[in-house]
């Protein structure tokens, strides 16, 4: 079950999904679902409502809003494409901390304000270059986010990069959980060790886990790293800290 929605930003409007459950009965703890490098598609909408059978409401933004609506893929194309992924990773530089602080807030006043959502803390998970979206997310509202969760994540801890964020994580107050892959060259593990010290430097409660065997998109079933065995464990990951930190009573 979902529902497009327009949300208010300062830096325009961002076209979003919310999912929910069949037969949903009454509001349900908000989980914020951002996509990876490729954008919205189809293996995207069903791992929003994969996540939101669970017994959540899931809210799927357009990371790619500044551009427009919809996805930036050109039709009858795909992100990993070689003439299309560079377009991609020029739209990803408009991509700042202050752009992510922005569109943060302007998804928890969206889950303040539809009825899907319960009132109390938030989820957020990210895929690819939004696993550190999630964790920013996390520390720009600590007084809302309560699981942090990246897949794939990468880029997390680049070495002297002033806008990583390993810096502001000394105000992170939620439970935090990355599955890295093991064959990942956008995560090597020289920045996981980097990531894994700053996090606990910053007393968070954390948890990494490496997938063996795993490559970097092992959770998008539209690309050849898919890995089924790795994406079952990732939802059961993310069931479980849900589960702890998201229902109350």
């Amino acid at each position: 079950m979902s529902r497009t929605i327009d949300i208010s930003s300062p830096d325009g409007t961002i076209d979003a999904h919310i999912f929910t459950p069949d037969n949903a009965n009454g509001p349900l703890p908000a989980v914020v679902l951002l996509t990876d490098i490729g954008g919205i598609r189809s293996c995207y909408h069903d791992k929003a409502q994969t996540i939101a059978d669970d017994g959540y409401a899931v809210l799927m933004p357009n990371i790619y809003h500044r551009d427009g609506a919809g996805s930036p893929v050109p039709e009858g194309k795909a992100f990993h494409e070689d003439d299309v992924l560079p377009e991609l990773f020029k739209l990803t530089r408009k991509l700042t901390p202050e752009a992510q602080k922005h569109d943060s807030t302007a998804y928890l006043a969206t889950i303040d304000a539809q009825a899907e959502f319960a009132e109390g803390p938030v989820g957020v998970v990210g895929y690819c270059l939004t696993g550190s979206f999630a964790l920013r997310m996390a520390a720009d509202h600590p007084e809302r986010v309560a699981a942090a969760a990246g897949f794939h994540a990468a880029g997390l801890a680049v070495e002297d990069d002033a806008d990583s964020v390993m810096h502001v994580l000394d105000t992170v107050k939620a439970q935090v959980y990355f599955g890295h892959a093991d064959q990942d060259a956008h995560l090597p593990p020289e920045q996981i060790a980097r990531l894994d010290a700053a996090l606990a430097s910053a007393g968070v409660h954390f948890t990494t886990e490496l997938y063996a065997g795993a490559r970097h998109g092992y959770t998008a079933a539209d690309v050849s790293a898919y890995d089924e065995a790795a994406d079952a464990r990732h939802y059961k990951r993310l069931s479980m800290l849900f589960e702890e930190t998201l229902i109350t009573g």
